[in-house]
């Protein structure tokens, strides 16, 4: 059943983990502070390395943090373990099925876990199984399922006993766009017929675009936090992409003739204005750089993190760059 308390079904304050490095440490997450409503899918949007999973596993009782407090469905996760464990789902990054057992005796070993009685975890596994569609495939040892069926079956199985809230670290990681894609078509289903709260890690901006509310985290840190429109609606400007003959003189130009500042984004030369359509024929009639494509797109969640961090999230998960002012007239 979902969380029915008075309060949010994830509360956060203070929140950090720092680890020992030699003689330095390693502060994970900073200082966070996040309320997550219930009957919310809350995401939580960074590139890797960005402290998202370090956060699930504090709030999932799998660490213990180093300083701050934080609840979930109304249960503290350092003095209250047991009853935050028994109130919520959680889907690992790393698969972590049996693959030498059957759906359902994976799905069977959870529930005996959970302490449900034989009759109502039979209920219960075959509803999950309904739901992720693999009813009929329950028999079949997991060794046999594609990486999309094992992702859904580990879904089910972080359901099977009716949490309140559901942990899922980058459920669709490694699979290809039409099996994310049924993925969240799962997960929406899940919202539709239970009202469970949903917590969700991911890097892939159009995964975002499925949540109530995201945060932004980059370094440790959320960056920013609010509902996928109202973040796009921040940044406010068209992001113009060029490539270019010289990509350096073309950034000093634009910032010399235009007033505007530009950077080296995914190879290519990124911009923001207002107006993009206005902008586009000055760049070829004062650049004096040959350019050799643009294009203008609006405002997405992938310009909400450039602007927000200074780099795309492709950019946060190659080498470190410098960061480079993307957008002119930030907020």
């Amino acid at each position: 059943m979902p969380y029915t308390g008075t309060g949010p079904a994830i509360e956060v304050a203070g929140l950090t983990k720092s680890y020992p490095n030699g003689s330095t440490v390693v502060e994970a997450v900073k200082g966070i502070d996040l309320r997550v409503e219930a009957g919310q899918t809350y995401g939580f949007l960074g590139p890797n390395g960005a402290g998202k999973s370090t956060t699930i596993e504090m709030l999932c009782t799998i660490r213990n943090p180093t300083s701050g407090t934080a609840r979930v469905a109304g249960y503290d996760v350092v003095r209250q373990r047991e009853e935050v464990r028994r109130r919520i789902g959680l889907v690992f990054q790393q698969q972590t099925l049996d693959l030498q057992l059957s759906a359902e005796q994976n799905l069977r070993f959870h529930a005996e876990l959970y302490g449900l009685s034989r009759a109502e975890a039979e209920r219960r596994i075959a509803e999950v199984l309904d739901m992720v569609a693999l009813a009929d495939r329950r028999r079949d040892t997991v060794a046999k399922f594609s990486g999309g069926m094992k992702r859904r079956l580990e879904i089910a199985r972080g359901l099977v006993h009716a949490p309140q809230v559901l942990f899922l670290d980058e459920p669709t990681i490694g699979l290809d766009p039409q099996t994310r894609a049924a993925i969240w078509d799962y997960l929406h289903q899940l919202r539709r017929t239970t009202e469970i709260t949903v917590f969700v890690t991911t890097h892939y901006m159009d995964e975002a675009e499925h949540c109530d509310r995201i945060a932004i985290m980059d370094h440790g840190e959320i960056v920013v936090e609010d509902t996928p429109e109202a973040l796009k609606s921040s940044v406010g400007t068209d992001r113009i992409a060029l490539r270019t003959d010289d990509d350096e003189l073309a950034i000093a130009r634009v910032r010399e003739r235009l007033g505007i500042e530009a950077g080296v984004h995914e190879g290519q030369v990124t911009l923001a204005a207002a107006d993009g359509a206005q902008v586009v024929p000055r760049l070829f009639t004062e650049l004096d750089v040959g350019i050799r494509s643009v294009t203008v797109t609006r405002p997405s969640l992938d310009d909400v993190f450039l602007t927000y961090t200074g780099r795309t999230i492709r950019d946060s998960e190659g080498p470190q760059h410098t960061r480079t002012p993307p957008f002119a007239g930030r907020r």
